[in-house]
């Protein structure tokens, strides 16, 4: 039903950037479009917000008067002559705070739920006016258990003539990305990507892909960590909260799986426990039937794909370097990554002062 009103609204609403249309957009609402285009749903597919639709043609529910009544009450409170002498005199305050106790238990009980319908017709117009400026986007297809297949995965904030789409493949339930690379390659931007457009999925927009199809899940992420020295949280231990609290979400079996991104993740602790830790955490989720993605520098974890073949498969991103210019094409490959660029960048910046010969011993 949520697509199909987010159809409508980007299809049949004339949605547009300036604040003229938008207002153009919440009259045709108001009108009552977009209530018949609920009323017409099938019966099984009518929310509370068909409800709604039927609800808000009442005519006791016509309050068009209110807000001129209250611009009228700011007013006269505004001015002096009234507020200091005619406002006591005939008791204007008392009056019209019965005014307002009479109108609450008129429509008190209504109002929550006219508030959140006006919010989910507000959201859904939101997501109707993403769907009609990027007409391209594709819409996401159900897929009967949790999976996350998609070609051409873009991030919707990219521009259109920077963005490079990539194909992602978790085909089901337990199944596991590691993707490596080297800096600045693309492995935060693709697990972001993932994210936000299983998040638009879940919410009935278009995606930011070919085709995509996406099975029920909950998205989980450790990113982006921030320590607190108020709270006396140091970078590692935020992190190790963050993870804690994907696996116990895993861990819950009566819920629905979860959609786990993990960026970076131990990098806050020396190399060895690194590896350990990191694998125990993925073969964790993995067994519990959680779907996601991991990434890291740490190429000693690409060996969950040896030790789990059927599971964890490698990905990664790479660097392409002519002289002293490195550039990125940013195109997902599948396996191991086998360079590195954190000497050359250094370098670059005048950091660091290395021969080639050293940065090419390194990178192998």
């Amino acid at each position: 039903m949520r697509r199909h009103v987010v159809s409508q609204l980007s299809g049949g609403l004339a949605v547009g950037d300036d604040a003229r249309d938008r207002v153009e957009v919440r009259g045709e609402l108001r009108r009552g479009l977009l209530l018949h285009e609920l009323r017409g749903l099938p019966e099984d597919d009518r929310d509370h917000l068909g409800q709604v639709a039927l609800g808000l043609e009442q005519p006791e529910l016509q309050l068009d008067d209110a807000p001129e009544l209250l611009r009228s009450a700011r007013d006269a409170r505004q001015n002096e002559v009234f507020r200091f002498f005619i406002g006591p005199l005939v008791m204007w305050d008392v009056h019209f705070a019965m005014a307002l106790l009479r109108w609450r238990a008129r429509f008190g009980r209504r109002v929550r739920g006219w508030l959140d319908a006006l919010a989910e017709v507000e959201a859904l117009a939101g997501l109707g006016a993403f769907a009609h400026e990027h007409p391209e986007f594709a819409w996401p297809e159900p897929a009967p258990r949790p999976s996350f297949v998609a070609e051409g995965l873009g991030h919707p904030l990219i521009a259109d003539d920077r963005r490079v789409g990539n194909d992602v493949r978790i085909p089901e339930p337990g199944r596991a990305l590691v993707v490596t690379g080297s800096n600045m390659s693309g492995k935060s931007t693709l697990l972001r990507a993932i994210g936000i457009n299983a998040v638009l999925a879940y919410a009935g927009a278009p995606v930011c892909a070919r085709a995509m199809s996406i099975g029920a899940a909950r998205v989980v992420t450790s990113m982006r960590v921030e320590d607190s020295l108020e709270q006396g949280v140091s970078h590692f231990y935020a992190e190790l909260r963050r993870i804690r609290r994907v696996l116990d979400l895993a861990r819950e079996v009566a819920e629905a799986p979860v959609l786990f991104l993990l960026d970076e993740i131990l990098h806050g602790t020396n190399s060895r426990e690194r590896i350990i830790g990191a694998c125990a955490v993925v073969r964790e989720l993995v067994e519990r039937g959680a779907i996601g993605a991991v990434s890291t520098h740490d190429l000693g974890i690409t060996a969950l794909a040896r030790e789990l073949p059927a599971r964890v498969d490698n990905v990664h991103f790479e660097e392409q370097v002519e002289g002293d210019a490195m550039t990125f094409d940013y195109v997902l490959r599948p396996g191991v990554v086998h360079s590195s660029n954190a000497l050359r960048l250094m370098r670059a910046l005048g950091i660091l002062a290395v021969d080639d010969e050293t940065i090419v011993h390194s990178a192998r």
